[in-house]
């Protein structure tokens, strides 16, 4: 699986502020370094809970079986295209009826090719997120992220290297953590 992040989730201008204001930061000058930050606090919530906090357009690619393949990204919303990848020539969109579709009750989607045609492989484009903005995402996902930012900021130019992330974090985010057994 591969996935990428075809639209990016749009990060509020209230994310920016929210954190300004936990760090008691009045100026502009590092704006930029608080939006990155606040971008891999975001990218940290989900390696952490396994759950895509704020909704973005992903596309995975994956190979060409006779299975229903799972999508690794949570919670997805939407399966919007499936397009087949051959090993020589252009991509092309499946038709609807060679594939079929489904969204889990628990969030998870999942793909299954009847027919791939010159497919090798499909690349499946997709909605995933818990939350369309800032403002809708629960709070101890939301906290838990402007902690996050705000502790790598403080830390900046600390050589201690830390776990992350920081415990006050992983507890706000440990109800939302789903465990996978192996």
């Amino acid at each position: 699986m591969k996935r990428a992040i075809v639209t990016p989730a749009v990060l509020a201008p209230a994310a920016l502020v929210e954190l300004k204001d936990w760090l008691g930061i009045t100026t502009s000058g590092d704006d930029a370094q608080l939006t990155a930050l606040l971008r891999a606090a975001l990218e940290t919530c989900e390696a952490f809970t396994g759950t895509m906090p704020l909704q973005q357009e992903c596309e995975e690619l994956l190979p060409v079986t006779s299975d229903w393949q799972a999508l690794s990204t949570r919670p997805v919303e939407a399966i919007t295209a499936v397009d087949g990848l051959p090993a020589e020539g252009a991509r092309f969109a499946l038709p609807v009826q060679n594939y079929a579709i489904e969204l889990d009750a628990d969030g998870g989607g999942r793909v299954l090719v009847t027919n791939p045609g010159a497919a090798g492989r499909i690349a499946v484009r997709f909605t995933a997120g818990l939350a369309p903005d800032w403002a809708g995402l629960p709070d101890g996902l939301r906290h838990g992220v402007l902690r996050l930012a705000a502790f790598q900021y403080r830390e900046r130019e600390g050589e201690a290297t830390s776990a992350l992330p920081p415990a006050a974090v992983a507890a706000l985010w440990r109800p939302w953590r789903r465990l996978r057994l192996a």
